[in-house]
């Protein structure tokens, strides 16, 4: 949620608040659904606190699950780990957090429960072995479940961290694995034993759409169930709006509405006073390209009077993004001996060189990055080297990247310069 300050009129506070009542309704579930415990496998904070305010609310939750007699377990992740978070506030004796050192069982052995629970926390941020070889045999007769924090084989968008596999998690003989690190939801393996990556309880960004929540799990005379449970309160979405073939400004609101209404609709599972986060994407081929190019946010401005009109839910239009097409002929354009002439076979020239492109985007934007905050650049350029860069900050050595903000500085320049005679 870093970054929102620069959203005009984004809900901040309740942005900002959403991981933490995302966590306060995963304790009421536990409560009403009455739970004998809860797995938390692995990165509950996402770095260092900034004072001890993080750890008295999650303490604040989890003596809430004492208080109903709910026991907690945790495997700490690599933002979690035992060398990351330098503040602690002592746990209630109902949590349990796994050793650090090697891998370990706790036993829950009453009248109707026998469980044994295997789990092995991070030492520190970065592991790269395989931790499940360590993790110890299964305990006959009793309910086993494994905790690991992992990305498995591997996971988009995730670091490697204690990798394993779905042949090394079955050799443990475990009836079921609750994996931690992957943001998406999961199902790895359906049968014996489960494996699941339940995701977070809260998507964080526009690249975490969709339902977040967790698995509810119950076991009867050896058979398992799950199901999966909503527990986010803002809701992120991706809309694409199709506006090909529109020629006036007057048909955007309608197909935005039907569009943002269709979203919401899809999400009957939200809470009724949930936020929904949306990013919009306008694409198609459309004059109203050259309208936005000669009235810069004209069309997100549509948008946003567009969610105003939507009944019934609350939204907050995150970013509009522009993937339109301008429907000139460019090869036409091309074949004429003016300056629009020109303009095109200069840019079909330019993007046809990777290297004199990206020397020229260089070249261009370097007056732009050198007034940028130092940290702001410093911080792009590692997210960038690591792959890691926001989806909506340019690539500068992506040729992909540089050849559509090419493209459309071309698209501006052509409609600037009078190219498209069709006036919304």
């Amino acid at each position: 949620m870093r970054g929102l300050g620069r959203f005009d009129g984004a809900p901040l506070d309740r942005l900002r608040g959403a991981t933490r009542r995302a966590l306060v309704r995963l304790v009421d579930l536990a409560l009403d659904e009455q739970v004998a415990f809860v797995l938390i496998a692995g990165d509950l904070y996402d770095r260092d606190w900034q004072d001890f305010h993080t750890g008295l609310f999650v303490r604040e939750q989890m003596v809430r699950l004492q208080r109903a007699g709910i026991r907690v377990f945790i495997v700490l992740g690599n933002h979690d780990a035992r060398g990351v978070i330098s503040r602690e506030v002592p746990w209630p004796d109902n949590v349990k957090v796994f050793s650090s050192r090697s891998a370990e069982t706790l036993r829950i052995d009453s009248d109707d429960l026998q469980v044994a629970l295997h789990g092995h926390s991070f030492p520190n941020r970065e592991v790269p072995e395989d931790l499940v070889p360590g993790y110890p045999a299964a305990v006959p007769g009793f309910f086993n479940i494994g905790l690991l924090h992992t990305s498995l084989v591997g996971a988009e968008g995730h670091d490697t961290y204690a990798p394993t596999t779905l042949a090394t998690l079955k050799t443990k003989g475990y009836d079921y694995w609750a994996l931690g690190h992957v943001h998406a939801r999961q199902v790895v393996n359906e049968d014996h034993p489960r494996v699941v990556f339940p995701g977070n309880l809260q998507g964080r960004h526009a690249r975490e759409t969709g339902p977040k929540g967790c698995e509810l799990v119950e076991v009867q005379g050896g058979q398992l169930s799950a199901r999966f449970v909503p527990l986010d309160v803002v809701r992120w979405h991706r809309v694409m709006v199709d506006l090909s073939g529109a020629s006036t400004v007057d048909e955007v609101p309608g197909r935005v509405v039907r569009a943002l209404q269709a979203a919401v609709a899809a999400d009957a599972d939200l809470a009724s006073d949930a936020l929904h986060a949306l990013r919009v994407s306008l694409q198609g081929e459309t004059v109203l390209q050259a309208h936005e190019a000669r009235q810069p946010g004209a069309l997100a401005a549509l948008v946003q009077a567009a969610a105003q009109d939507v009944m019934g839910a609350e939204l907050w239009i995150e970013k509009v993004q522009l993937q339109l097409r301008s429907p000139l002929d460019r090869q036409r354009l091309a074949e004429g001996g003016d300056a629009l002439a020109e303009l095109v076979r200069g840019v079909d020239t330019l993007a046809a060189d990777g290297q004199a492109l990206a020397a020229l985007c260089q070249a261009t934007l370097a007056d732009v990055l050198d007034k940028l905050p130092a940290e702001l650049t410093a911080a792009l350029a590692v997210e960038e080297a690591q792959g890691a860069a926001p989806d909506d900050v340019p690539r500068l050595l992506d040729a992909a990247s540089l050849q559509a903000l090419l493209r459309d500085a071309e698209a501006t320049l052509l409609a600037r310069l009078g190219a498209a005679e069709a006036r919304p």
